[in-house]
């Protein structure tokens, strides 16, 4: 199993909406073959940072097969123009 992890900054006074139009993205994210389940957590400090958490099967899963679908283009038309600074995206592996 890998855990995607992003930091996300959304621009301030947007946060409403962006919480609505991830709603709707998550059909697209979690119609993609490898994904087992996500989450999507606010910051108390900062009332428009989030924590977007993925597993996946495989890193190819998220890399390759969402990455290169057509419902990525539908996810990122949704979410992406909310991002100032745009997110680092990182995986990480159980240890152990």
């Amino acid at each position: 199993m890998i855990l995607e992890a992003a930091l996300l900054n959304v621009i301030a006074g947007q946060e409403i909406q962006f919480e609505k139009d991830f709603a709707t993205a998550g059909q697209y994210i979690s119609a993609i073959k490898g994904y087992i389940k996500h989450s999507l957590s606010k910051c108390i400090e900062q009332p428009n940072q989030y924590l977007l958490l993925v597993e996946w099967e495989t890193l190819e899963d998220h890399t390759v097969s969402f990455r290169q679908s057509a419902r990525y283009l539908e996810w990122k038309k949704l979410l992406h123009h909310y991002y100032d600074p745009f997110p680092t995206v990182q995986h990480y592996e159980a240890v152990g």
